[in-house]
């Protein structure tokens, strides 16, 4: 009787572990799962596309194209975070894959301009990605270093993007640089944003 018990329950054990290998097998084959929209595999090449800006940025790497790459042939960069990017409501600063290659110091600027924040480091943190119609939204935090000199970190306000999928993968449509407390509750926030 006992080895009856035994053989039974190692047969049980086999037949579940069966069908359990089976539906986990099923479900690793089976399409990525969307949340709306999106899948893990876009979050992460959304990922992805905004830490090669940040290195893009800094380094001025390919003549400033590997940045301009980041975004769309038309792609835009406007600035609500400067004095007077603020005062208008937003201003473009630039827009197609030249343009963009030379407001980093590259194109025809050849990259031999120190600009403002040739010393700067950017770190983007805590992103939110959301889907939407044209492809996915996103606002993420600027950390810079050495603004204030080797080993200083601050915030320096966050970025507004539209991200579309285009055949040579997820690129940035436009980002909007704005002040710190633009996305404050209203009862935290300060006239000038900052």
């Amino acid at each position: 009787m006992r080895r009856w018990k035994l053989l039974a329950t190692i047969t049980a054990s086999m037949c579940l572990g069966a069908c359990v290998t089976a539906w986990v097998g099923q479900k690793a084959t089976a399409a990525p799962a969307k949340a709306n929209g999106l899948t893990a595999l876009d979050y992460q090449e959304i990922i992805q596309l905004v830490n090669r800006y940040a290195y893009g940025i800094d380094t001025c790497s390919n003549n400033g194209y590997d940045y301009a790459d980041v975004f769309t042939p038309d792609g835009v960069f406007i600035d609500k975070n400067s004095d007077e990017g603020f005062a208008k409501g937003g201003r473009v600063l630039a827009q197609g894959r030249d343009k963009l290659a030379e407001l980093v110091g590259g194109g025809s600027r050849g990259c031999k301009t120190k600009l403002i924040w040739t010393d700067w480091s950017h770190i983007m943190t805590n992103h939110l990605i959301t889907p939407s119609p044209e492809g996915a939204t996103g606002r993420i935090y600027l950390l810079q270093m050495g603004i204030k000199g080797p080993g200083s970190i601050e915030r320096h306000g966050g970025y507004e993007d539209v991200y579309v999928k285009t055949a040579a993968g997820w690129r940035i449509k436009s980002r909007t640089h704005v002040r710190n407390k633009a996305w404050h509750n209203p009862l935290l926030q300060t006239p000038d944003l900052n």
